[in-house]
């Protein structure tokens, strides 16, 4: 599996980015596909994430009512809209594949595919 991010910029405060990840090697479906932002220093967020096929999309607080996670399973791509961004949202942001999505969806390590990540930076 490979996942490639892009759509990541400098942006003002309220601004908007569209950020992309694209997966190939697998077939979609079946899969929990995930947002993480890190910061250095801090541990790895889990800010949105969604199952294929299924209606649920996971929200951290932090970013719920702001950012919006869609998918193109066609395009086997992964969207996340954030929208009125703000400076605490600066952050290289990483999409991730786990095997499901459950309670712990935002934890990191139930993550075994990772992409290279791309950054954000709102001033």
């Amino acid at each position: 599996v490979q996942l490639v991010e892009s759509g990541g910029g400098s942006v003002q405060a309220g601004g908007s980015l569209r950020l992309s990840c694209v997966r190939s090697g697998y077939k979609w479906g079946g899969n929990c596909m995930g947002w993480f932002r890190e910061v250095p220093g801090k541990e790895r967020e889990g800010i949105a994430a969604t199952l294929h096929g299924a209606t649920n999309t996971y929200y951290a607080d932090s970013v719920k009512g702001r950012f919006t996670l869609s998918q193109d399973t066609a395009k086997n791509t992964m969207y996340l809209q954030m929208d009125s961004l703000l400076p605490d949202d600066t952050a290289m942001y990483y999409c991730a594949q786990a095997w499901v999505c459950n309670d712990d969806w935002y934890q990191s390590t139930e993550y075994a595919h990772w992409g290279q990540g791309t950054q954000v930076t709102v001033s």
